[in-house]
């Protein structure tokens, strides 16, 4: 075991490089599976930041959004703490050189997007502001002398002495045997669970690890049921989908299906701004009955299309599609996972010594249906308040050295896949008892294929999780869409333990004679 006065991020994002910031100078040590700035789900984000920078807006309409998009599950106290403290970090990331889209007087432009009664997502270069906001945090991190990070490796498992985390077991990231790292604090800022699932805009190692791993040492998880699904993925094979950003039909692109028609006018009267729960159940139902659904940017923005969202514009040019000509093929697929390690208003956890932000957090603001452009604004929110809450220590602490690690075997592509099918398959944008167990019996085998993998153990207690809440949930909230129990009951949110959920898998069934 290695000692360290560093308090340990675990994660490279938006979160947890901001966090890193606030608790300058007290000594970071960050911890990076790829290099700083890459694998991050926040470099992909291309909406932007939500804000009430206009001056016709407010932080309590913004709020009132928030809670109206989350389908009754959104805790108000967190939507006004969030809202509230929205501009003034809009202001730092400018500080700190992010270079969010402004107009000729000088003010941020700003666009509108689903189930916002106002125009305040501020953004960079149309489609890059992950990316943009992501360069500028990196840049800040490099230059400070408080921050290590070891980028190459992994958390595989909180470190839990008595009844407190106390640090966190490490490894490299290609596959080695873990060492434990003994560190005053932990904050995980390890991002979501969209790589669980077989159609996901989120990066390869997104896989829920960083909430499994919170979960397999006890912390309570909340609202893990509630999935979001992107309604515009573009549906060009690629595995991650490329994301054709909700920004475009705030432009007033439409949703067509093969035959030119609209169909998002008959299930909700914003139609393509209508709630992204509707909006992905809509594509979904296209796309299941065969109808191809599609993003129609043609007559919306036509050749803007290339300078004004160069992201999709690029994932388009991959796929052979024009933009300009043609409509874009899309699917609804796995976005953003409002569940997560339930914190409080400073970000702690259940577990003493442990705090979370970011996408692996349950914070209380997202609810059933995460508002667009939230997610952002959340880590930045949660990272200050949980890097304050940590509070001051040393000034300076010497780098940590890590010792040859020998070899271990990552999870095996072959179960990673089988447990992703069986997600999208049993737990994805439409769901029933049936298909829930059906998927907790093959998370279950998935768990038993390879026992001594604790990546993998990770990944399969995040599924459990998400399966075993969205069974407990009779009923349709938000993105949690139940065909068997289509009515919405009293709103609550959900918490729950791995032992909890792992007492709801089904047995095995019998091998045959």
């Amino acid at each position: 075991m290695i000692p360290t006065d560093r308090v340990v991020i675990v994660g490279a994002g938006l979160g947890a490089l901001y966090a890193a910031l606030v608790m300058a100078p007290r000594p970071v040590l960050m911890i990076s599976p790829d290099p700083l700035g890459e694998g991050a789900s926040s470099a992909w984000a291309q909406g932007g930041v939500a804000a009430a920078m206009d001056p016709a807006d407010s932080p309590d309409a913004h709020a009132a959004d928030t809670v109206s998009a989350g389908a009754g599950t959104v805790d108000p106290e967190v939507a006004r703490l969030v809202t509230a403290e929205a501009r003034a970090h809009i202001l730092s990331l400018t500080t700190l050189g992010t270079p969010f889209d402004r107009d000729p007087a000088g003010g941020y432009v700003l666009s509108r997007e689903a189930a916002h009664s106002f125009a305040r997502v501020v953004r960079v270069k149309g489609d890059q502001a992950g990316a943009e906001i992501m360069r500028a945090l990196v840049a800040a991190v490099r230059a400070a002398p408080s921050v290590q990070v070891l980028e190459g490796f992994v958390a595989t498992a909180l470190l839990v002495e008595g009844d407190r985390v106390a640090g966190i077991h490490l490894a490299r990231a290609s596959g080695s045997q873990p060492v434990a790292i003994r560190a005053p604090a932990v904050l995980i800022a390890g991002g979501g669970s969209g790589g669980l699932y077989s159609v996901t805009t989120n990066p390869p190692r997104i896989r829920g690890e960083a909430i499994g791993m919170a979960a397999r040492a006890g912390a309570v998880i909340a609202d893990a049921e509630f999935v979001q699904f992107h309604p515009t993925a573009i549906a060009s094979g690629e595995d991650p989908a490329p994301l054709a950003t909700e920004a475009l039909r705030g432009e007033g692109a439409l949703l067509v299906n093969a035959a030119g028609q609209r169909f998002m006018t008959a299930l909700h009267p914003d139609a393509e701004l209508a709630p992204r729960d509707i909006v992905a159940r809509g594509v979904y139902a296209e796309w299941r009955a065969g109808r191809v659904p599609a993003l129609d940017c043609r007559n919306a923005l036509g050749a803007r299309i290339l300078t004004q969202f160069p992201a999709v514009a690029a994932a388009c040019v991959r796929a052979g599609i024009d933009p300009v000509r043609q409509p874009i093929p899309v699917a609804a697929a796995a976005h953003y996972h409002m569940g997560g390690i339930e914190t409080d208003l400073d970000g702690r956890s259940s577990l003493t010594g442990l705090w979370a932000c970011g996408e692996a957090a349950s914070t209380g603001l997202h609810g059933a249906n995460r508002l667009a452009s939230n997610g952002l604004l959340e880590a930045l929110v949660f990272a200050r308040r949980a890097a304050l809450s940590i509070g001051a220590g040393p000034a300076t602490a010497p780098p940590l050295i890590l010792p040859d690690l020998p070899p271990a075997p990552l999870p095996d592509p072959a179960l990673v896949a089988r447990l992703r099918e069986a997600m999208t398959a049993g737990a994805g944008v439409l769901r029933d008892a049936a298909g829930l167990q059906a998927a907790l019996r093959v998370v279950a085998e998935v768990e038993a294929g390879q026992p001594d993998c604790p990546q993998l153990q990770n990944m399969t207690a995040t599924a459990t999780l998400i399966c075993a809440a969205a069974l407990l949930r009779r009923e349709s909230r938000g993105a949690h869409a139940r065909t068997d129990h289509p009515d919405t009951v009293a709103p609550r949110r959900s918490r729950m333990t791995l032992c909890q959920a792992l007492a709801l898998r089904p047995a095995p069934e019998p091998e045959p004679l």
